[in-house]
Order: C-alpha cells, then sequence, then structure tokens
C-alpha cells in the first residue's frame, strides 16, 4: 500500500503562502487520484482541493478557488498544495489522501492516509 508523507506546514500571517508537499512510497503513486484534505479543531474533515491521476481534472472547493492550486509530479511521486494569499480560516491539519478512480469529495472514499502537517495563519 501507498504510505504517504507530508510536509511543509508551519505558522505565517494572514497574506503570506505555503507550498505542502506530500511524498508517496511507492510508483503505483501515478495511479492514485490525490487529495488534500484539512481539519480544524472540533469540525469534520474536507476536501480542500483534489486531482486525478493524470493530472487532467482538478476539484477546488468554493472557500479555495483562486487562492490554492494542487499539482502533481508523478515521476518524483509527490503532490503539493500551493496555497497563497492565506486566511485566519484555512488554518488546520492538512492531510494528503489517495485513491484509485474518481475524485470524491467524502474523505471516506480515500483509502490511504498521511499523518498530517499543521497550518496556523494568524491574523
Amino acid at each position: 500500500q501507498v504510505q504517504l508523507v507530508e510536509s511543509g506546514g508551519g505558522t505565517v500571517q494572514a497574506g503570506d503562502s505555503l507550498r505542502l508537499s506530500c511524498a508517496a512510497s511507492e510508483y503505483i503513486f501515478s495511479m492514485y487520484t490525490m487529495g488534500w484534505f484539512r481539519q480544524a479543531p472540533g469540525k469534520g474533515r474536507e476536501l480542500v482541493t483534489a486531482i486525478t491521476s493524470s493530472g487532467g481534472a482538478t476539484y477546488y472547493a468554493d472557500s479555495v478557488k483562486g487562492r490554492f492550486t494542487i499539482s502533481r509530479d508523478n515521476t518524483n511521486s509527490t503532490v503539493y498544495l500551493q496555497m497563497n494569499n492565506l486566511k485566519p480560516e484555512d488554518t488546520a491539519a492538512y492531510y494528503c489522501a489517495g485513491r484509485r478512480g474518481n475524485i470524491f469529495t467524502s474523505p471516506a472514499r480515500y483509502d490511504t492516509w498521511g499523518q498530517g502537517t499543521q497550518v496556523t495563519v494568524s491574523s
């Protein structure tokens, strides 16, 4: 099974940028649709963005459209989340997750998860 390791989180100020990375352990990463979820304290885990295995299709939650960009490098088995113009409401633990097949918004449809990385945005 593919193992995922996130990195790149941290504490920033509103308006700053961060780039998260998620490195996969296996070459079959290239067959996986990959998503970035986030979970704030006391809230459910929500899909922020996702990208299909080929990179041909993406999904963005309305709250991050125009600010976040997902990309992937199948050669290096890594998916990225570029986050610009960060807001305090973006504060959460961010998780990358993978599944074979199409993009789904429900976390229950993803069977491979990273350990998460914290993003904190101060006002």
